[in-house]
């Protein structure tokens, strides 16, 4: 029987099999509203057989948006139609989770079919906030550095937004401390250039995200798990790197953390990234090896017999595909076909006579 389609139990919570979908921003949101293209989409993976399906970086404040199109869950009139989305990947035997983010000094931003560069007050944008006052490339605004009031207030926003993930019918939260938005911003010297209990030491630079990760567990059920997605590396000299991401992970676990996702880069755009097959894999096995906590492994993972493998010798516990989903809804139900493991359990009956 293939590892990749056991069951994962964190906490009171089973996901059904080892995929996963990675949060993946479809800059389509009003307001921070979620709409039908967000049901349709999340509801397709689900139905596709995913066993856990992670709704995109959900802003916690409206600033906190990667683009003025991002999904939000700062007021709780976002909660309905999420909501609504949660219902239907029940519904279809997958487990909702949803990615709690601040951007940072990469806020206000267009999407990506418009060019994905920073947009001013005239196309629905604003003043960026982060670690310190350093762009995050040529052509970015300056961001304004976060007061010790406003990173205690930032703290503040994703415990609100936790309530109301909770409220929403989300099964799992994770934190987005990576690719270099706010709270990856705090843990790189690349972008933390602070003077006070924030900055400067690797104790004061991990600070946000443990207070964060620690009053996200104080609101959260008990028996729902929280992951946070870290980037492992900056992949560039003088910036994070995988041995302090080992050692975040331990402290992570301290204060309530269930599983790390392991991506990598983001706070530099001259950073010169290995991307290959499963390049960011052996992060998630080093620190699920010395930290001691399940991990995730995401990036190029394509195949079902290269997921198979990273779930088999224990690797990483779950594996979570981007584009490969985006490309096939139903990659899980082919996958498990390849694998042959039967499909009944994850075919919607809808779908049956196609999978005989």
């Amino acid at each position: 029987m293939s590892h990749l389609f056991d069951p994962l139990t964190l906490r009171g919570i089973t996901i059904r099999n080892r995929i996963g979908v990675s949060p993946m921003c479809q800059y389509s949101a009003e307001a921070g509203f979620a709409n039908d293209w967000h049901l349709v989409h999340l509801g397709a993976r689900a139905s596709g057989g995913a066993g856990l399906v992670i709704a995109e970086a959900t802003a916690v404040e409206a600033r906190g948006r990667i683009s003025p199109q991002d999904l939000g869950l700062w007021e709780d009139s976002h909660v309905e139609m999420l909501a609504r989305i949660t219902h239907f990947i029940k519904s279809q035997g997958a487990t909702p989770a949803i990615q709690l983010a601040h951007a940072g000094r990469k806020a206000s931003t267009a999407q990506p079919w418009q060019g994905g560069g920073p947009v001013g007050a005239d196309q629905g944008g604003w003043q960026p906030v982060g670690a310190s006052a350093i762009p995050f490339a040529d052509g970015y605004p300056t961001p304004t550095e976060l007061s010790t009031a406003g990173v205690g207030g930032t703290v503040d926003a994703f415990r609100a937004a936790a309530v109301r993930s909770d409220a929403a019918g989300f099964d799992v939260i994770e934190l987005h401390a990576a690719h270099g938005y706010l709270l990856h911003s705090f843990l790189s010297p690349l972008s933390n250039q602070r003077t006070d209990h924030y900055g400067g030491s690797f104790d004061n630079r991990i600070r946000l995200l443990l207070e964060t990760a620690q009053a996200t567990r104080t609101v959260w059920p008990d028996e729902k798990p929280l992951f946070v997605r870290i980037s492992c590396t900056d992949w560039v000299d003088g910036g994070w790197t995988i041995e302090e991401s080992v050692e975040l992970a331990r402290r992570l676990k301290d204060v309530g953390a269930d599983l790390i996702d392991c991506s990598s880069g983001g706070s530099a755009p001259t950073a010169t990234v290995p991307v290959g097959a499963g390049y960011q894999t052996p992060f998630a096995e080093r620190i699920r090896r010395e930290a001691n906590i399940p991990t995730a492994a995401v990036g190029m993972i394509t195949q079902p017999m290269q997921a198979d493998e990273i779930v088999r010798n224990a690797r990483a516990d779950l594996v979570l595909l981007a584009r490969e989903l985006l490309r096939d809804p139903q990659w899980p139900l082919h996958a498990a076909q390849l694998l042959r493991k039967t499909t009944v359990e994850l075919v919607p009956p809808q779908y049956a006579r196609a999978f005989l």
